[in-house]
């Protein structure tokens, strides 16, 4: 899911910055600092939205800097259990799919591609074994997120499913649909 957070914090803004507006140099400092940040709290930061208040600056002996409380908007992205998710296929591996998700990419395990018995083919394909579903690179996809781990900061792990009713492509959902209508009416 994507926010907007309201962070409140000290930048630092060095000495080579002080010829530039007070805006801008404190705008480029948060945004060295927090683009492309990860954390559990915030999830991944994408961009820094606003420079809400910036207070007076404060130097501290032997650092040379400044350092200005300041009060901005950060826009993340943080991954919530449970959550539906549209995405596209990354990549194909034997042992799952990667699918990307916005700023990072979450792994699908073959034993959660589809409700079927799941097989790789040469071509980088997953292929159900009744159903006849295929999964290859660049499908677009609809996946629940089962899993978020921050353990490591740096490479977060995101796991998904695709088994439960209404996810993966949205033709196999459309295929279930007509299916359970041919059996309604042979009945």
């Amino acid at each position: 899911m994507f926010y907007k957070v309201k962070v409140k914090d000290h930048v630092r803004v060095p000495p080579n910055l002080f010829g530039e507006k007070l805006p801008d140099a404190v705008l480029k400092m948060i945004k060295k600092h927090y683009n492309g940040y990860i954390s559990q709290e915030l999830g991944i930061v994408i961009d820094v939205a606003k420079v809400d208040e910036i207070k007076e600056g404060v130097i501290i002996p032997g650092d040379g800097a400044a350092f200005y409380e300041s009060v901005f908007e950060l826009l993340t992205f943080k991954p919530e259990m449970q959550e539906v998710i549209s995405g596209t296929i990354k990549d194909i591996a034997d042992f799952g799919a990667f699918i990307n998700i916005g700023p990072i990419d979450g792994m699908i395990h073959i034993s959660q591609t589809m409700d079927d018995f799941v097989s790789f083919s040469k071509d980088k394909a997953l292929l159900g074994k009744e159903s006849r579903h295929t999964l290859k690179v660049g499908d677009k996809v609809n996946a629940r997120i089962i899993a978020v781990s921050f353990k490591d900061p740096t490479n977060p792990k995101i796991g998904m499913t695709m088994r439960q009713q209404g996810l993966g492509k949205p033709e196999w959902s459309i295929e279930e649909d007509e299916g359970k209508g041919k059996k309604k009416a042979e009945a």
